[in-house]
């Protein structure tokens, strides 16, 4: 799920801070120059980021002077298959900018509110331990201001390889999910200051189901990817493999052993938090469709990039805000950059998107990485990319 992943390893900055150590429209896609393959400063980025002790890596980025791909290390650590463009990965908690996409939706359909509570919509699932649904809102949780426990920061299936390994194919449903976080009390007030917690995304999920009779899957599947036309991107519930050509991911879980191959995952351990598959080409479509515009009205894309300071994830993105389901990065060239990061063991997306859409960069990597070199290097690819040709 993403930045509070669910790795052991510093990873869980981005994991434990977005995962803790865990986007209704039919308007045409405009077709895009066919991507070149990586060369020159690209390719040398990519080539950086795979020395910091990933297994496999590719990036896309596009922009005004067209399309551009690069990939590096290997897809397959048994088989050496190289890394392909087109491969498909786990997006882990990118999964929530798709989310609240379609939250925010509802929204404009006149069919929910930001200020509706959590208790307004899903009565008594939000209690005990000192939490109060009827005191969370919805934009609360979008934009991880409740003060919710991390239910990932408790989740012993991403302990360890041996808890992996246990557990890695149990099913899980969202009540069980939301149920460990309610074990705990809230780790602030509602809206007193900011803290990930995939817990947040459990609920919005929840919310979208109760909502429209449909679940989260299915909503998304229906108002964002059949819409884009995204043919390589889907929402699993059960299935813990990964269909077709992907990426496959390893991890060590912080342990001092060799890394095991950990591709194979039943997503309903993350569900809207993070259970999302997709690919580089498919995941700039949808940025470039949600930037423009042609997601969301006017009203709710400013609400979704509408900010709030984020102090724990400075040591990955210094400077970094968190809108609903979508985080705001300066760039170094002026201005910033939107995003959403998501990590799984063994995988750990990177994207990034200009204001308009018209430059976008998405990269993952497989394996677990050193930190904080994977992060300076990805961050230095996606902030060199979108600023290529610009001045302050």
């Amino acid at each position: 799920m993403a930045t509070k992943t669910f790795s052991r390893t510093t990873r869980r900055v981005v994991t434990t801070t977005l995962v803790a150590a865990l986007a209704a429209v039919g308007m045409a896609v405009p077709a895009v120059a066919a991507a070149q393959p990586g060369e020159g400063a690209f390719q040398r980025q990519v080539d950086a980021v795979q020395r910091t002790g990933t297994v496999g890596v590719l990036a896309r980025s596009t922009g005004p002077r067209g399309v551009q791909f690069a990939t590096a290390g290997v897809a397959d650590a048994e088989t050496k298959r190289k890394a392909r463009p087109g491969d498909k990965f786990r997006i882990a908690s990118a999964t929530k900018t798709y989310v609240s996409t379609v939250v925010l939706q509802l929204v404009g359909e006149g069919r929910l509110s930001l200020d509706d509570t959590v208790e307004d919509v899903l009565p008594g699932v939000v209690s005990g331990n000192g939490n109060d649904g009827s005191r969370i809102t919805v934009r609360q949780l979008l934009n991880h201001t409740s003060g919710l426990f991390n239910y990932t920061a408790d989740f012993p299936v991403l302990s360890g390889m041996d808890a992996y390994e246990a557990g890695r194919y149990t099913t899980w449903t969202d009540e069980q999910l939301v149920g460990i976080a309610m074990r705990h009390a809230p780790d602030f007030e509602p809206g007193a200051k900011w803290s990930y917690s995939n817990t947040n995304y459990t609920l919005a999920g929840m919310i979208i189901e109760k909502i429209t009779g449909r679940t989260w899957q299915q909503e998304v599947t229906k108002r964002v990817i059949r819409p884009l036309g995204l043919r390589d991107t889907l929402t699993p519930t059960t299935s813990a493999r990964i269909p077709g050509s992907h990426l496959k991911g390893y991890s060590a879980f912080g342990e001092s052993a060799p890394a095991i191959d950990v591709t194979a995952f039943n997503p309903s351990a993350a569900g809207a938090a993070g259970a999302m598959i997709s690919t580089a080409g498919d995941m700039t479509t949808f940025y470039q469709a949600l930037m423009s515009g042609r997601l969301l009205k006017p009203a709710q894309l400013t609400e979704m990039k509408k900010t709030v300071r984020a102090a724990e994830l400075d040591e990955a993105w210094p400077g970094a805000g968190y809108g609903l389901g979508l985080m705001e990065i300066p760039l170094t060239c002026g201005g910033s950059y939107f995003s959403h990061a998501g990590d799984l063991p063994g995988y750990a997306t990177r994207t990034g998107a200009t204001e308009d859409g018209r430059r976008v960069v998405v990269l993952e990597a497989t394996g677990d990485g050193s930190m904080p070199g994977s992060i300076h290097a990805t961050n230095d690819l996606i902030d060199k990319q979108l600023c290529a040709g610009r001045t302050k």
